[in-house]
């Protein structure tokens, strides 16, 4: 398989010819492509490249006309791999339309799914499929039209494409987007991909679905494989978590084959990848499909667990194993948790899915707006929310913790709150978390109890911790400073003590200061900060 470069056409097909660059085409594309030619079932698909949308939201419609023949060729790909036409009534063809930047941004962007329908295709549709395939197919359409794009839907399917695709683009410099970059230090002018994707469909009937795998489990690192499953869904259902899933074992009970299929392709992606994937995926009527897949986002906690496994099992390396791990998901990791016996005492006011570990505790708020002012007067706040959106996204910066009342682990909160750090509990119940507006509460992100009060906490050691200390291990292999506990630093060497080395900044001005080696009380947060420096 070839692999692209910077400079590479601006509208890509992804039949799997080549290996492309995830900085032209978006890491959603680039997972597409590998997938198809490793032979995996994956809906045909296109990517229209980030150097258009740099070139779009600098220079408007103009840059689209420019592109629109590639475009109209690149459907043509889907057409006839499909045998399907886009815009007829005969056999159409619908798609989804879909951010995709380099780095992924889950939920940050928008999306358009069941592109292409109009009144008489649903006609169609209801004669052909049945009326409530249809009608949900068409309400889900519009909806989601006028929720991305705006205004009426058009009553040509090519219209409604290159208006998605636009504003696809423009969700680049949407304030969640926005914010996101600025809180992961993302570049600000990279743009985002778009892939056209051949629709596939999990609501068409009893035995379709959608669901999200993990390879392994994302929150507590546990190697076991972790997802979730919605029958007659399509994947927003999944990710807004606007209905409660169930876990993969309904699938395994409903299709039996198809769940033995769908782990022996995550099996076979995470060999492949090198890294615990997240895996998109749809069974329409007994089929299964793989609609993308990608590096999973991970708690502190499996951040640890995953370098540490992987590289016990041989497929990363000891010092690749360090490099997947910062030294703030560590200093997470170490931060105190809830003293036994103040848990045993305390009320239990609700409890639901943990979806990332840890304990956060503060005043509850229900609206993400009032969370960052509270937060920005030094409060600290617990966001609850009956569920997340990407529109939430600055409240869940300013929280200690984030609870839901419906979604599973798979959702919004769960996925966003992982990647941040910050302890969440999802799926409470209708009604529980955001009447407790007001009060104070202590959320475990790791138990999934919410308790009244705020509740006193205990530290923990990486000494105890048998992946803390294989981590430790190899990074003072390589790390450019040592770092020691005041209990093991050896006799006679030059180390200084005291000295601030609580945050990766004054790790790197001790650095700069030629400081060789140092004395703190929690060593791999600084050895991790000292090589990711020297980077």
């Amino acid at each position: 398989m070839r692999v692209t470069a910077i400079g590479a056409p601006r509208v890509l097909i992804l039949d799997g010819s080549v290996d492309p660059d995830p900085v032209v085409v978006g890491g959603k594309a680039a997972g597409i492509a590998r997938m198809i030619s490793a032979g995996f079932p994956v809906p045909p698909a296109f990517a229209v490249s980030t150097a258009v949308c740099r070139d779009f939201l600098a220079g408007g419609d103009p840059v689209l006309d420019a592109v629109w023949a590639e475009i109209r060729a690149a459907m043509g790909h889907l057409e006839q791999q499909t045998g399907k036409e886009f815009g007829s009534a005969d056999a159409p063809l619908l798609v989804s339309v879909r951010s995709g930047a380099a780095t992924s941004m889950p939920g940050m962007m928008d999306t358009v799914l069941n592109l292409g329908l109009t009144p008489e295709i649903a006609e169609v549709l209801a004669r052909t499929r049945g009326a409530e395939y249809a009608r949900d197919t068409r309400s889900r359409f519009e909806k989601l039209f006028s929720e991305v794009v705006g205004g009426e839907v058009p009553a040509d399917p090519w219209d409604q494409l290159r208006l998605a695709i636009a504003a696809v683009f423009r969700s680049w410099r949407s304030p969640r987007a926005v914010a996101y970059r600025r809180k992961h230090g993302l570049d600000d002018e990279a743009g985002t991909a778009v892939t056209v994707q051949t629709m596939v469909f999990g609501n068409a009937d009893e035995r379709s679905g959608t669901g999200v795998l993990f390879t392994r489990n994302p929150s507590t690192g546990e190697p076991e494989p972790f997802g979730e499953w919605l029958t007659r869904a399509q994947g927003e259902d999944v990710v807004s978590g606007a209905r409660a899933p169930e876990p993969l074992d309904a699938l395994a009970r409903l299709l039996p084959d198809v769940h033995a299929r769908l782990l022996d392709h995550a099996r076979r992606l995470e060999q492949r990848n090198r890294d615990v994937q997240d895996v998109e995926f749809t069974v329409e009527s007994g089929r299964l499909w793989l609609l993308q897949t990608r590096s999973a986002k991970r708690s502190p906690r499996g951040a640890v667990a995953f370098a540490a496994a992987l590289a016990r099992e041989g497929l990363i390396s000891p010092a690749e194993a360090v490099s997947r791990v910062t030294a703030d998901q560590v200093r997470a990791l170490l931060a105190p948790g809830l003293d036994p016996g103040a848990r045993a005492a305390a009320a239990l006011v609700a409890r639901g899915t943990p979806a990332c570990p840890g304990v956060g505790a503060g005043v509850v708020v229900t609206d993400p707006d009032e969370a960052e002012a509270r937060a920005a007067d030094g409060a600290a706040v617990v966001l609850a929310r009956r569920t997340t959106s990407p529109h939430d996204l600055h409240g869940m910066l300013a929280a200690a913790a984030i609870v839901t009342e419906v979604g599973g682990a798979t959702s919004h909160a769960a996925v966003v709150s992982r990647e941040l750090g910050v302890p969440c509990v999802v799926g409470c119940g209708e009604g529980t978390v955001t009447a407790l507006d007001g009060g104070t509460v202590t959320v475990c992100g790791d138990t999934g109890d919410v308790l009244r009060g705020e509740l006193p906490v205990h530290t923990v050691s990486e000494v105890d911790d048998e992946d803390l200390r294989l981590l430790t291990r190899w990074a003072r292999a390589v790390a450019p400073l040592a770092a020691w506990r005041p209990d093991e630093a050896p006799a006679g060497a030059e180390i200084v003590h005291g000295l601030d080395v609580s945050s990766d900044s004054a790790v790197a001005n001790a650095l700069r200061d030629n400081v060789r080696a140092v004395v703190t009380d929690h060593p791999l947060p600084v050895l991790l900060a000292a090589i990711h420096a020297r980077r």
